[in-house]
């Protein structure tokens, strides 16, 4: 019940910014006992392939957040016109690296690289997006040695936060990528709640969303804050938890819906926060695993 009191604001608003602030103190707080334990550092590499202005900040965010607890990075930047195989023999060297615990590798990779194979190449145990094909799988599964990707895994702590109980609950997701819609589906469904998602495809989505007691959505089609909105105040159940993972713009209409929902999101400083706060938990339970203890 602190926590929640701690990241509520304006009487319904889930604070992403306050939520992630606990996450990284209780992610510092283990990281000191590791390093205490086992007299070394933890630490994560990335991948920054090409020029790309949106991946370099969101890259260097990640190591920021990592500077913060106490989390050891290095930055491997690459040239756009890199092989597919010159970035996977990169891997692989990391890979074999004992003093590397993290792997990530950011996204998207110019379009000559097949983004599968190379999440494909990194080690299950250092895959901190959560994307690996063991993770996916640990996700069915409800291993606990698998690493959930960052977002979903946010979100299902977002809600938990609040107190709200998930099981039973109506939720929808709009949005079907590996990235977000389908691993959180997964992870809606471990924790028994009946999960519908939705898409372009979707007929009568207003009808849908209607029947949400959880909605989340992440389309991040608008390009600018006077396009409209992909959710508005009539597609939303009164009392609904809402949450907005779509970014920079976000998809609901939060001014109208705000006082119909229970609980929402705002974009920005919502969802996305939290997206970096969960890496840093991946990175701590992957330098868990590599050492037995997880």
């Amino acid at each position: 019940m602190t926590e929640q009191l701690e990241i509520i604001k304006d009487g319904n608003v889930i604070s992403g910014r306050r939520l992630a602030k606990i996450v990284k103190a209780e992610v510092k707080s283990e990281v000191e006992k590791l390093k205490e334990q086992f007299n070394e550092p933890i630490r994560l590499a990335t991948f920054l392939v090409g020029e790309n202005p949106a991946s370099k900040l969101y890259v260097s965010m990640k190591h920021k957040a990592c500077a913060e607890v106490g989390i050891d990075s290095i930055n491997i930047e690459l040239p756009e016109d890199i092989t597919e195989k010159e970035l996977y023999d990169r891997i692989m060297e990391l890979n074999n690296d004992p003093s590397v615990h993290g792997i990530l590798v950011q996204l998207p990779l110019p379009d000559h690289i097949n983004e599968h194979r190379i999440i494909r190449a990194i080690k299950p145990e250092k895959d901190v997006d959560g994307f690996h094909p063991f993770n996916v799988y640990a996700i069915y599964t409800k291993d606990p040695r698998g690493i959930p990707p960052a977002t979903p895994a946010g979100v299902i702590r977002m809600i938990k936060a609040v107190n709200e109980p998930i099981e039973g609950k109506r939720a929808v997701i709009v949005n079907r990528s590996i990235i977000v819609g389908k691993p959180l589906a997964l992870l809606l469904l471990n924790e028994n709640a009946t999960v519908t998602i939705c898409h372009s495809r979707t007929r009568n989505l207003p009808e849908i969303t209607r029947q949400a007691d959880i909605l989340i959505t992440g389309i991040g089609r608008r390009k600018s804050k006077e396009d409209p909105y992909y959710i508005t105040a009539d597609m939303v159940k009164e009392g609904a938890i809402v949450i907005d993972v779509a970014s920079p713009y976000g998809d609901v209409d939060f001014k109208n819906v705000k006082p119909k929902a229970k609980y929402i999101t705002p974009v920005p400083g919502g969802v996305g926060p939290m997206t970096v706060a969960m890496l840093l938990t991946n990175v701590v339970k992957a330098y868990k695993i590599q050492k037995g203890i997880e």
